[in-house]
């Protein structure tokens, strides 16, 4: 279910492994890729039995991540407007790209790539402060490639084979025998070591993982065809598209929870999953492969009276007498007394703010930053540093499914109200 790209130079003589990438970028034709498999190999002496030779050093020296931030095309917007949709912050402390850096960090991969390019600022900023030495040992790193001009390239990336292309001679200073491309905005859980292991066992050129779809996801997603042998036999890159012919893909089969924030509601929905207690979608609290991300050294959240339920509350938070119900509350959120706030996405703020708030004759800046008291918040998602008044109704009262009011501060992406960035929503609005 997953769409493969590869890089087209015989410069890179290592093996790809291929996790999913974004689905709209041109598909090159098939790489010249060395092998790197050696023979059996076994050493005997009078003292000992035949034992055989390691064919690999350890994954931590062999194997490089190539992480990616995403593409211009986001289907997130407008939580893309000012950021990649790998830096979007999920599940009150995190941001996407935290869990396919982490899963590499988990699977003992401690060379990662990421390469960057679509308004990738607050990206490349958490990945440099979050990683610096992180789980990555003396010789581990995360490394972030942005998109620049060179005397051989004046435009930028043209996809993510384009990218690779354009960074080999980064990526052929380690003596790496396998390269793993990865989408840096998926939210799954893997052992990488799994999937290398089939890569080596089946002597493969090219393994990419494939995901069983549902039935009403296959008109999202580029669709492998795949024998008893997980061999690859076609490839479509839409059901109504004619097949291509395979690259010498071997498949590897992933049966657990896959989101590719293929929209604002699936984005949603993987937040809410991680309020339920019987928790079907991504496990947050998992002590053997654990979520890392940058630590910020936050007080713990004040609770004063506020009554909360089926929800996930972020660090530095201070709710007052309020009520919050199936909701993901991001890091530094004020909640004002009487504000009611169900089934929803608050991102949370960068910073801290006085409530005396003085207008110094900018209109709404009297507004602090958080949720005014007596507010009421339904199904919505509102994104980082946003000023919501006092009395304020964000419940979508007319049932709207799409609807484009970025002037006035918001927008509505399948019947889900999205505030945006630092908007300022006044006092006694009713959205």
């Amino acid at each position: 279910m997953l769409e493969l790209s590869v890089p087209t130079s015989a410069n890179l003589k290592a093996k790809l492994l291929v996790a999913g990438l974004d689905r709209k970028h041109h598909q090159p034709r098939p790489p010249k890729l060395h092998s790197s498999i050696l023979p059996s190999l076994s050493i005997t002496n009078s003292q000992q039995p035949a034992q055989p030779v390691a064919l690999f050093p350890p994954v931590n020296q062999s194997v490089a991540a190539i992480v990616f931030g995403d593409g211009s095309d986001s289907r997130l917007y407008p939580l893309t407007k000012r950021r990649s949709e790998g830096a979007i912050p999920i599940a009150a402390n995190y941001r996407l790209i935290d869990a396919v850096v982490s899963n590499c960090i988990n699977s003992n991969i401690n060379k990662i790539y990421a390469l960057t390019q679509f308004n990738s600022t607050s990206l490349n900023s958490h990945l440099t402060r979050a990683y610096s030495g992180v789980g990555l040992g003396k010789e581990g790193f995360v490394e972030v490639i942005a998109a620049c001009q060179s005397p051989e390239y004046n435009g930028w990336f043209q996809g993510t084979a384009d990218a690779i292309r354009r960074c080999l001679w980064v990526l052929e200073e380690y003596p790496i025998v396998e390269f793993l491309v990865l989408p840096g905005h998926h939210l799954y859980k893997m052992d990488y070591q799994k999937l290398i292991e089939a890569h080596r066992k089946k002597k493969s050129d090219v393994t990419c993982a494939v995901l069983t779809g549902k039935k009403n996801q296959v008109s999202e997603f580029g669709i492998f065809e795949v024998n008893s042998d997980n061999k690859v036999t076609n490839f479509r890159e839409k059901p109504d598209k004619n097949p291509m012919k395979p690259i010498l893909v071997n498949a590897y089969r992933f049966d657990g929870y896959w989101e590719d924030m293929r929209s604002i509601e699936a984005f949603y929905d993987a937040n809410m999953e991680s309020t339920k207690k019987a928790n079907m979608g991504y496990n947050f609290y998992d002590k053997d492969s654990p979520l890392y991300t940058l630590p910020r050294n936050l007080p713990p959240s004040l609770v004063t009276d506020a009554v909360i339920t089926d929800s996930v509350i972020g660090d530095g938070c201070i709710l007052n007498k309020c009520s919050i119900k199936g909701t993901v509350v991001g890091m530094r959120t004020r909640i004002g007394d009487g504000a009611l706030i169900e089934d929803s996405v608050l991102m949370g703020s960068d910073i801290y703010q006085i409530q005396d708030v003085q207008t110094n004759g900018s209109e709404g800046m009297g507004i602090p930053i958080g949720i005014g008291e007596g507010s009421h918040i339904r199904r919505a998602i509102v994104d980082k540093n946003a000023r919501i008044g006092k009395n304020v109704m964000i419940i979508n009262k007319d049932n709207v499914q799409e609807a484009n009011m970025e002037a006035h501060g918001y927008s509505i992406k399948e019947g889900i109200v999205i505030i945006l960035r630092s908007a300022v929503i006044k006092d006694g609005s009713i959205l």
